[in-house]
């Protein structure tokens, strides 16, 4: 006899927990029915679509293994953007000890390097050549050092960030809106550059809370020689953008 399709994804009384969870935040009105499944997401990615009465939950299946109480708080997360209620302080903690401990980042990593879509990346826009930027960084600030990335300008403009470093895929990424004959060449070389910081200074985790930038990050990042120049473009630029 066959197993029902989707049979292994069903989080074991996921369907209880979230019900719990309901009650405990103080949601207004009846409680949904609950469906809860893992979900092969690329990194510790959860969600909860409201169809009628049914509520489709999608864990990332990072949490197969987890006890109950990161269940629980998880739970809490999506249940509190749902419905607009702020989940208890203990259970936002459980979560970030689980998702912050050395053992799920190198789980996520690896799945990272598995299931995450590769973009192909071209270094060359319409007005700046990252490849050439990297290269003059990389010998002017870290003596060659660094390992060429996977390197490109995003496939659309993104409204708020500007460049992301993936380390899972050795992959730096940079916002397809500075690829313009208005952007000055030092603005894209510092926002390549901050990127290229990341690459050295790898995100450290310290008291259940991610650290991107670091003190010897932030006093590195200062070292660009059109720093404040490029701070004073990118200011003006994030402000006529949101208008």
């Amino acid at each position: 006899m066959k197993r029902p399709r989707g049979h292994n994804r069903r989080v074991p009384g996921g369907d209880r927990i979230f019900q719990r969870i309901f009650t405990r935040l103080g949601c207004h009105g009846r409680p949904p029915q609950f469906l809860v499944e893992f979900h092969p997401y690329a990194g510790l990615t959860h969600t909860v679509r409201l169809r009628g009465e049914t509520a489709h939950v999608r864990l990332s299946d990072v949490l197969r293994r987890a006890p109950v109480p990161v269940i629980e708080s998880a739970a809490a997360i999506l249940l509190g953007r749902l419905y607009r209620r702020r989940p208890p302080t203990g259970l936002l903690d459980i979560y970030r000890q689980f998702a912050h401990s050395i053992r799920t980042r190198a789980q996520i990593l690896a799945l990272r390097r598995s299931r995450a879509r590769k973009l192909d990346l071209h270094p060359a826009g319409s007005h700046h050549n990252l490849h050439e930027m990297y290269e003059h960084l990389n010998a002017r600030y870290f003596e060659r050092a660094l390992p060429y990335p996977r390197l490109g300008w995003s496939t659309r403009s993104w409204r708020a960030q500007l460049g992301c470093f993936d380390p899972a895929l050795n992959q730096i990424v940079i916002n397809r809106a500075l690829d313009r004959r208005e952007v000055p060449g030092y603005v894209v070389g510092y926002v390549l550059y901050h990127e290229m910081l990341h690459q050295k200074h790898p995100v450290r985790f310290e008291r259940c809370r991610r650290a991107s930038h670091s003190v010897e990050f932030r006093l590195e990042e200062r070292q660009f020689s059109d720093y404040t120049r490029a701070m004073k473009f990118l200011k003006h630029f994030s402000t006529t953008r949101r208008r």
